[in-house]
C-alpha cells in the first residue's frame, strides 16, 4: 500500500498504502559503519559494513544520565557536535511531530542534528534523488520491493555496519532482518511497523446484540449470517485510493493466502515460484469473495458490491459508528481516520478491533503486517550513529513515549506496550511480540512493482465489480515480468 496506506498509518498515524500499499506499505531504512570512518570523517569513503569509527573526541552530552542506555553504543562515534544527518520520509506534517520529538535524545547525547524532510512524493522523488547524486543521507523506505531496486539500480545504498546488525540480531526476528537483506547482503533495519490481520468492529453493537467475537473463520461467517438476518449489513469495505485503488483487497487476498496455506506456500507465491492463478491462490480470492462479493453481507452504508470500488478506503469502516454496518477488515493504522472523539477501547469503545480469524488451525496464529526500513546513502559517523539509534531499544521506547496519541507500532521485542499510547496499537505490539505468531510481509509490497502496485490493483478492482476469480488472476500471472 503505498502512498496513501502510509500517509495513513502515519496519521498513526497510517502512512501510505502502497506503502500501505499505499498501501504500499508496509514501515525503512539501512545505515552503515564502516571499519575507517575516522577516514571518512577526513573526507574518505571506506564502503559499507565495516565496524563503528570515531569522530574525534568523546561527546560531552553522553555523560548525562538520560544517556545512560545509548552510552555503550554511541561512545564509539565519538563528538558529533555541528554534524548534521539528513533524513527523507513519507512522514509529513502533523504526523511528523513525533518522529521528531523522538530524535531529542539523540541529538542532546551526541551533539548531532538531524535535518527532517518530509514529502508527499517520497517514493518517485527517492529514485530521481539517489540516480541524480543528491541522495539523502538516511531514508524510510515503506517497501522491500523499493529497497531491492534502489540496491540494485544505483548501487548508493550503504550495507549496515555491524552495530546497526547487532541491534537486529538481538531485537527483531529473522523476518525482519531478511526483508532489509538484498543479495545476501542486509542493509536496511526495520524502524517500525503496522498489523493488518484486523477486524474493526464496535464493542457496543455486539454486547447489545448478543454477539460474540469469532475466534475461526467459520464462526465469523455463522456471525456474519446472524446479522444479515437482523437487517444490517455485516460487513462494510472500500478499495478507493485514486491511483492506488484496489490495494486493500489485495490484503485481503494476502491474509487469507497465508492462513489457508502457511508461511512456506506464502513465500512460494510472493516468490513467483508458484504461478498467481495457483488453484491455492484461486481457492483464496474465493473464500474472500465469500464475503466481499456476497450481496447479502457488504456494503453496508454504501450501497452493493460494486460499491465497493468506488468507496475509499478511508472512509470503509466509518459505517460501524452509525449502526450500518458490523465489521471492518483493515490495519491497525485506520484507527487514524475515525473522527476525533471516537473512543478506541475494547470494554466500552465505539469501535475496537479483534484478530482476523484463521482458516486452518494447523497454520498457528498468522500476522499479515507491513513497516518501514531505514536506509543509508552516506557513509559517516553522524550517519552511521543515527541508524544505530533507530535500530535500538531506546529509541523505540521513545518513539512510543513520543506519540502520546497512538499510531505507533514497532516488531522491537524490546518495546515496553506500556509505552504505546493506544489501545489498539497495544494489541498490534502483543501480536508482533507473540512467540507463536507467523509474521509475513505485505506481499504486493514485496512483488515486482508491475505486478504489486499495479495489475493486482487494476484486477481486483475488475474482480469486485464482476470479472471472474480465474480471468483476474491468470491477467496478474500474464503480467508478472520475465526477469
Amino acid at each position: 500500500m503505498r502512498d496513501a496506506e502510509n500517509r495513513i498509518w502515519s496519521r498513526e498515524g497510517a502512512v501510505r498504502m502502497r506503502s500501505t500499499k499505499a498501501r504500499r506499505g508496509a514501515a525503512a531504512f539501512a545505515i552503515v559503519v564502516s571499519a575507517s570512518i575516522v577516514l571518512a570523517a577526513c573526507g574518505g569513503s571506506s564502503g559499507g559494513g565495516g565496524g563503528g569509527g570515531s569522530a574525534g573526541g568523546k561527546a560531552p552530552g553522553l555523560a548525562k544520565a538520560e544517556c545512560a542506555p545509548i552510552k555503550s553504543v554511541m561512545t564509539e562515534y565519538g563528538d558529533l557536535s555541528g554534524k548534521h544527518v539528513k533524513v527523507y520520509t513519507s512522514v509529513v506534517a502533523p504526523e511528523d511531530v513525533p518522529q521528531k520529538n523522538s530524535y531529542k535524545l539523540f541529538e542532546s547525547c551526541t551533539g548531532a542534528t538531524v535535518d527532517y524532510e518530509g514529502s508527499k512524493e517520497f517514493e518517485a522523488q527517492l529514485v530521481v534523488r539517489v540516480k541524480s547524486g543528491n541522495p539523502p543521507d538516511i531514508a524510510y523506505i515503506p517497501q522491500p520491493g523499493l529497497l531491492k531496486t534502489l540496491v540494485q539500480t544505483t548501487g548508493k545504498v550503504i550495507e549496515a555496519p555491524k552495530s546497526v546488525v547487532d541491534n537486529v540480531d538481538k531485537w527483531f526476528g529473522e523476518d525482519w532482518k531478511k526483508y532489509g537483506t538484498v543479495d545476501g547482503k542486509f542493509y536496511a533495519p526495520p524502524l517500525d511497523a503496522n498489523v493488518k490481520s484486523f477486524v474493526w468492529y464496535s464493542p457496543k453493537m455486539f454486547a447489545d446484540n448478543g454477539w460474540t467475537i469469532p475466534t475461526t473463520w467459520d464462526e465469523m461467517l455463522t456471525l456474519s449470517d446472524t446479522i444479515a438476518a437482523t437487517g444490517i449489513k455485516p460487513w462494510c469495505a472500500g478499495i478507493g485510493s485514486g491511483e492506488a485503488t484496489g490495494w486493500p483487497a489485495t490484503d485481503w487476498l494476502e491474509d487469507v493466502m497465508l492462513r489457508d496455506n502457511g508461511p512456506d506456500v506464502y513465500d512460494q507465491w510472493v516468490a513467483h515460484e508458484i504461478p498467481f492463478n495457483d488453484p491455492k491462490v484461486a481457492a483464496a480470492l474465493d473464500r474472500v469473495g465469500g464475503i466481499l462479493k456476497n450481496p447479502k453481507y457488504v456494503n453496508g452504508g454504501f450501497g452493493d458490491v460494486k460499491s465497493i470500488a468506488t468507496t475509499t478506503f478511508q472512509d470503509g469502516g466509518l459505517p460501524i459508528l452509525d449502526g450500518k454496518c458490523a465489521m471492518h477488515r483493515q490495519a491497525s493504522f485506520y484507527a487514524a481516520n475515525f473522527p476525533a472523539g471516537t473512543k478506541i477501547a475494547e470494554d466500552g469503545g465505539d469501535v475496537f478491533a479483534f484478530y482476523l480469524p484463521v482458516t486452518n488451525a494447523d497454520q498457528g496464529k498468522p500476522v499479515l503486517g507491513a513497516g518501514n526500513f531505514i536506509a543509508a546513502f552516506r557513509d559517516a559517523p553522524e550517519v552511521q550513529a543515527f541508524q544505530t539509534y533507530l535500530s535500538t531499544d531506546t529509541w523505540a521506547n521513545e518513539k512510543g513515549k513520543a506519540t502520546p496519541n497512538g499510531g505507533f507500532v514497532s516488531a522491537n521485542k524490546g518495546l515496553d506496550v506500556t509505552n504505546v499510547a493506544s489501545a489498539i496499537d497495544q494489541e498490534s505490539v502483543k501480536i508482533l511480540q507473540d512467540p507463536n505468531a507467523v509474521f509475513r510481509f505485505d506481499g504486493s509490497d514485496l512483488m515486482p512493482g508491475a505486478v504489486g502496485a499495479g495489475s493486482e490493483w487494476k484486477e481486483l478492482t475488475a474482480w469486485i465489480t464482476g470479472e471472474s476469480t480465474k480471468d483476474a488472476l491468470s491477467k496478474i500471472e500474464d503480467s508478472w515480468p520475465a526477469s
